[in-house]
């Protein structure tokens, strides 16, 4: 198909951002009736509780309070749906308001009030009681195996990685408004999948699919932690199907880090079997992941992904991988920006780093001898996955002599022989983006526009200009000819929505098989109406000296499902070069060289605003983020005081180059580039901060790497006199 290349491919300004400056944007907060009654939650205030007692009958009796829900006040015919990709045993329920609480932060009970402080001032004076009681103890529900060949070698040479749970923290916290006419149900959500939100919701309810509909509006960000319906969603639902009006509830910052999904977590330990030549005989990896004390849809996905992905970019052929994830009394866990294919990569590329130091081999020479070779692929993997077409040694070479590898190889030398502390790092990474189908909806209007309607959803990365891009491009016409809608359950075809970096290989797809089959529709019309056989060229249909454009046909339509013939994967390099002041631990990037294949590039700015806002959130994890709860199970990182985020201050310059190979699994050619950050930069880190310390002895370290942290690891060594 040719593309018009004044659309694919042009760095367009993104359409949603005029309505967004000016303060127009259509936010949960702001959604739904004004005159909605208001919800807040009783939350237990440490796991393995049971309530014993409350205030409820005096709340009740509070200025505006209309309701006062407690445990057992509220039924479930239906429960939201979880995604078993892998064999699951006995998932933990999807709790409402529970009189025993599995983990500190678990809503209890709920107030509903006229007004918002109303609410707050009725849960205040509930005066709940509380008895200790047995909370469910940890127990394994997924026990999962990968295995082919034989993993065998002369020596071995492992890793063990521990992630800390960390938090999505998107700029707009979870919120709900729901409305009940006493037959319909309209629920307004920040959410990344509108139509499984309805699924759930109306199996929540024991209603038809039909009577529910959901509205995702703009949604500020989301990184996996608005895949799924949360309980306090799903309480807000309920309260107003009990009380058959509109009930809202406006999520904190604090509640999302008590009570949100939390990302990684995992414990991962793995090993290199090495032959006497330096040749990689086999992998054998333990993986274990947290689920917290319920499961949210996709919640066996990061340690499913973290599985499939080993060995990653590398030709290892014998696998011996193990996974199990288990329950604990803490907030569930969620499928994070990136969910499980940082994981991979981590373990991966420091497995590779240690075996390269074992052997006395260079790291970028012994990863290019070990990488898989763009002859073979596309291709099957060693977990049974078919790796998408990629040049993984062509990303090494390129991201080497942009860094100028050779060059900060022979000024690490010169550096530590002046007693300073400088490391290199290396990460090679694959994306996998996601399978399976999505739906697009074009119709011609009566003035020879068009209105695109997809399945995919936006949340702030500039789905709309992305969608209007590829139809222009397949429509050779201008992307402001087009507008585009999703989000709403009952404007937009029933779709998947956005996540795992599939909104542009799949959703784009099911657009470019729209467009085709828009053209295919009108070609009858327009033979009639020119009284010729018509070709398609720039934006019309030509019959001889004759031009009739898309406003002289009357309005079509047409709607599809594209299903993906398998999974697109991206792939690149990140290059790292990080000092680190002695006196206290505190790291500096010096230089940060990424080399990304995005496949077919729909429009760069938006590509380098996904990779930037994924480094940052790598970054973030590598060096200053974590989830802590102390013995007692209570969360001790309840707010932004405690829980360190990046600030613009502490992004290092970075050097971002395109190295694009289409997909061979999708028409547009296009590959997933959502959560290429979080993959690619934390293992370049800690193996270019591991490589800093190795002077010192240090060969391991544990993200996130604080200057703390850091300056311990240095206290009391000597930098040895054998390191160059």
């Amino acid at each position: 198909m040719n593309h018009e290349p004044s659309a694919l491919g042009q760095a367009r300004r993104r359409v949603e951002d005029d309505a967004l400056v000016r303060g127009r944007g259509r936010f949960v907060g702001e959604a739904g009736p004004a005159d909605a009654l208001h919800i807040a939650f009783l939350r237990a205030d440490r796991p393995g509780v049971r309530l014993t007692g409350h205030a409820a009958e005096m709340v009740r009796a509070m200025p505006g309070v209309v309701a006062v829900f407690a445990p057992g006040d509220m039924t479930m015919p239906g429960t939201a749906a979880l995604n078993a990709l892998l064999p699951v045993t006995a998932p933990p329920r999807f709790p409402l308001l529970a009189s025993v609480a599995e983990a500190v932060g678990q809503p209890i009970m709920a107030v509903v009030a006229r007004t918002a402080h109303a609410a707050r001032d009725g849960v205040e004076a509930l005066m709940p009681d509380f008895a200790e009681a047995e909370s469910g103890a940890p127990r394994d529900v997924v026990d999962h195996s990968w295995k082919a060949g034989s993993v065998a070698g002369q020596r071995e040479v492992s890793v063990t990685v521990r992630h800390a749970r960390v938090a999505a923290m998107p700029l707009e916290p979870r919120g709900t408004v729901a409305a009940w006419d006493g037959k319909n149900l309209i629920v307004w959500l920040s959410t990344q999948t509108p139509f499984r939100a309805r699924q759930d919701f109306a199996a929540i309810l024991g209603l038809a699919q039909e009577q529910v509909r959901v509205v995702a509006g703009d949604v500020g960000g989301a990184f996996g932690a608005k895949a799924s319906i949360s309980p306090e969603e799903a309480i807000t639902v309920i309260a107003a199907h009990l009380l058959g009006t509109a009930v809202r509830w406006r999520g904190s910052r604090e509640e999302d880090l008590l009570s949100g999904t939390h990302g990684r977590g995992g414990l991962l330990h793995g090993t290199l079997a090495l032959d006497d030549t330096g040749h990689i005989g086999g992998l054998r990896a333990r993986l274990k992941f947290p689920l917290g004390h319920w499961m949210p849809y996709s919640a066996v996905v990061p340690g499913r992904n973290a599985a499939r992905i080993l060995p990653g970019p590398y030709a290892i052929d014998a696998i011996d991988i193990h996974l199990t994830e288990t329950t604990e009394a803490r907030a569930a866990m969620g499928i994070y920006r990136g969910a499980g294919r940082p994981e991979a990569a981590m373990l991966t590329e420091r497995l590779m780093d240690e075996a390269a130091y074992a052997l006395r081999l260079d790291p970028l020479e012994f990863r290019k001898n070990h990488v898989r070779a763009a002859a073979s692929l596309p291709g099957a993997t060693s977990t049974g996955e078919t790796l998408d077409s990629a040049d993984f040694a062509g990303l090494l070479d390129e991201a080497a002599q942009r860094f100028d590898y050779a060059g900060l190889r022979r000024e690490q030398i010169a550096r530590r022989a002046r007693g300073k502390i400088f490391g290199i790092g290396i990460s090679l990474y694959v994306e996998p983006c996601g399978a399976g189908w999505e739906s697009a909806a074009l119709e011609l209007l009566p003035d020879g526009k068009f209105l695109l309607a997809t399945g995919s959803t936006a949340q702030g990365q500039g789905r709309l200009t992305a969608a209007a891009q590829i139809a222009a491009a397949a429509l050779g016409i201008a992307p402001d000819m087009i507008t585009v809608r999703c989000g709403d359950t009952a404007a937009s075809p029933m779709g998947i929505g956005a996540l795992a970096s599939r909104s542009t290989p799949i959703g784009g797809s099911a657009i470019l098989q729209a467009v085709a089959e828009l053209k295919a529709k009108a070609g009858p019309v327009a033979a009639e109406l020119l009284q010729g056989d018509p070709e398609y060229r720039d934006g019309a249909f030509h019959s001889g000296a004759a031009r009739l454009d898309w406003s002289g046909l009357p309005p079509l339509s047409v709607s599809n499902v594209f299903h993906a013939a398998g999974e697109a994967w991206s792939s690149g390099c990140c290059m790292v070069a990080l000092s680190i002041f002695a006196e206290t631990g505190e790291p500096k990037i010096e230089r940060l060289t990424w080399v990304d294949d995005a496949g077919t590039v729909v429009n760069p700015m938006l590509v380098e605003g996904q990779l930037l806002g994924g480094m940052a959130q790598g970054l973030g994890e590598a060096l200053m983020e974590r989830i802590v709860y102390d013995e007692a199970g209570q969360l001790l990182t309840g707010s932004l005081m405690d829980y360190a985020m990046p600030r613009a201050d502490d992004m290092p310059e970075v050097a971002l180059f395109s190295r694009p190979i289409p997909s061979a699994m999708n028409p547009l050619g296009a590959k997933g580039v959502g959560e290429a950050g979080c993959i690619a930069v934390p293992p370049a880190i800690v193996n270019a901060a591991v490589d800093a310390l190795r002077p010192f002895s240090v060969n391991h370290l544990d993200m996130p790497l604080t200057s703390e942290k850091l300056w311990r690891a240095l206290s009391g060594h000597e930098a040895r006199r054998d390191q160059p």
